[in-house]
């Protein structure tokens, strides 16, 4: 429908025409360029002309190249490149990659050794865990037989060899000056992410790195144990054992060291500065079998006590001479009348009457 001037003041009032007026005015310049912009296009009538779309970039598209000459010259990635790996997939030559080489602990560790299994890394909680780790099943003696590690330990690779070590060389002969061999070597606990003593809060200690380990016992091939700790046992063997332990481990806790080591020993490979060790380990002689309950007899030949005098004794040695002296005094007039047998009056004895008078305090 189009309207004339007329028309559009009459239809509409003069505050919608100036509101016209001045967004005509204030359009921007891009809206004023469009060659069908009029009066149909503010009120849409049905008869005005249909407005131009605008125009829309598209993509260049290989199947429509009618489309490229309208599209501006817009760079574009490059294709990805047909031999290019996708985002999840592994390409062959990381399929291939090889393990990494075993340590040169590893290595030294063998069969002929002991039987010692390789085991992945422990990675955490906290500080917890420690690489080139193997499980500590059994040490090979000289002569092939088997020691058995009751239960196996977790430790680490350079902790497991001197373990070996130790059992092959110190503690083997000691067993044969006892006329029997090592069988099995029984041990409390290997690898814990704890704190030292189990304590909450404490520092963290060589078990959680798999580098300790405590040993309580070992059993021989007759089935004897010799327990570090026994007080039974030779002082001699535990004193060897002692000596080796502290030549080897950089941490020695037993007996005497603190309440938590009473009944077994704690070995490490701390490393401290200056190669600082710590050997804490009181080998401990045997207790009496028989408590003795009263002490020995005084020997005739000794000689007599000197023993100074206490003030109990000289209080009572006062009390007994205050008695003696009372007994030693005749009876006094008061004395008597304590008694009930004199009265005084104004001064003068008189003897008591039928009725016995017992002082005042019966007025």
């Amino acid at each position: 429908m189009n309207l004339s001037a007329g028309q559009v003041v009459r239809k509409w009032p003069f505050g919608a025409i100036i509101t016209l007026l001045a967004f005509t005015l204030i359009a921007p310049a891009e809206a004023r360029r469009h060659a069908y912009f009029g009066w149909g296009d503010l009120f849409r009538t049905a008869r005005s002309t249909p407005r131009r779309p605008h125009r829309t970039v598209h993509a260049a598209h290989p199947a429509h190249p009618a489309h490229v000459a309208n599209v501006p010259n817009v760079p574009l990635p490059r294709p990805r490149p047909v031999e290019a790996p996708g985002p999840n997939t592994t390409t062959e030559a990381s399929k291939e990659q090889p393990p990494p080489q075993p340590s040169a602990c590893r290595q030294a560790l063998t069969e002929e050794i002991a039987i010692a299994p390789s085991i992945p890394a422990i990675h955490g909680p906290g500080d917890c865990g420690g690489e080139d780790l193997v499980r500590l099943e059994a040490i090979m003696l000289p002569d092939k037989r088997r020691v058995r590690v009751s239960p196996a330990a977790t430790l680490r690779c350079p902790m497991a060899s001197e373990i070996a070590n130790w059992v092959r060389t110190d503690l083997e002969p000691l067993a044969q000056r006892l006329g029997s061999a090592l069988a099995e070597l029984r041990n409390f606990e290997s690898y814990d992410c704890r704190g030292f003593n189990g304590v909450k809060g404490a520092p963290l200690s060589e078990h959680g790195h798999a580098n300790a380990l405590d040993v309580h016992a070992f059993r021989l091939a007759d089935g004897r144990e010799i327990a570090p700790t026994d007080r039974t046992q030779p002082r001699e063997v535990r004193e060897d054992m002692l000596h080796s332990a502290c030549t080897r481990f950089t941490t020695v806790l037993g007996p005497d060291s603190d309440w938590h080591h009473e009944d077994h020993i704690h070995i490490d490979l701390r490393e401290r500065h200056n190669h600082y060790r710590i050997c804490q380990w009181d080998v401990l002689d045997p207790l009496p079998k028989i408590a003795p309950l009263v002490p020995a007899a005084r020997p005739s030949d000794a000689p007599p006590r000197v023993v100074a005098d206490r003030d109990e004794d000289k209080a009572e040695t006062a009390g007994k001479q205050k008695s003696e002296d009372e007994v030693k005094k005749p009876a006094s007039a008061a004395h008597s009348w304590r008694q009930g047998k004199v009265k005084i009056i104004k001064g003068r004895a008189k003897p008591p009457t039928s009725t016995p008078w017992h002082g005042a305090g019966n007025r």
